[in-house]
C-alpha cells in the first residue's frame, strides 16, 4: 500500500531539506521535471578537483521527490562526480530491478526502497539524481 512509501521516515526527510535555494554563481545548474506528476527539481553546483564543494536546490516535488532531494543535500557536498553517477545507477537499479539500496553515507536511500513497487513514483524519486548528474555533465 501507499503507506509503505509515505512512511514516517520519508515524511521526516521531506520536511528537513537542507541547502534550499539557489547559488549566486554556480559552476553548473540543471532542472528536471517529472512529466508524470509535475514534480520539479533545480540544482546548482560548484565543483573543484572533481568534488562538489557547494550545492543548492529548489525543490517543488511530492514527498518522495522531497525525501530523495533531502538525502542528496545531506550527502552531496564532498562527493565526487563518479560517486554521484554510481549512486544514481544504484538507485535506478534498486527501483527498476529490485537491486540493493546504496550503502555507506547514502544508506538513508534504503527508506525509498518500497517505491520500487510503484512505477509511477520512480520519476519523482529520481529527479534529484538526474538533475545533479546532468549539471555535472554540462561541465564537460
Amino acid at each position: 500500500m501507499l503507506d509503505d512509501i509515505y512512511n514516517n521516515k520519508i515524511i521526516e526527510f521531506a520536511s528537513n531539506i537542507q541547502h534550499i535555494g539557489r547559488l549566486d554563481n554556480p559552476d553548473s545548474s540543471s532542472t528536471k521535471v517529472s512529466r508524470l506528476c509535475g514534480s520539479k527539481v533545480t540544482v546548482d553546483i560548484k565543483i573543484r578537483d572533481n568534488i562538489i564543494t557547494e550545492f543548492a536546490h529548489d525543490v517543488k516535488a511530492c514527498a518522495l521527490g522531497q525525501a530523495s532531494s533531502s538525502i542528496m543535500a545531506k550527502n552531496v557536498i564532498g562527493s565526487s562526480k563518479e560517486e554521484l553517477a554510481e549512486v544514481a545507477d544504484i538507485m535506478l537499479n534498486m527501483l527498476k530491478n529490485d537491486g540493493p539500496p546504496p550503502a555507506g553515507k547514502w544508506s538513508d536511500l534504503a527508506f525509498l526502497q518500497p517505491v520500487k513497487d510503484y512505477k509511477s513514483r520512480h520519476s519523482s524519486t529520481m529527479l534529484t539524481f538526474e538533475a545533479v548528474n546532468e549539471a555535472i555533465e554540462k561541465l564537460k
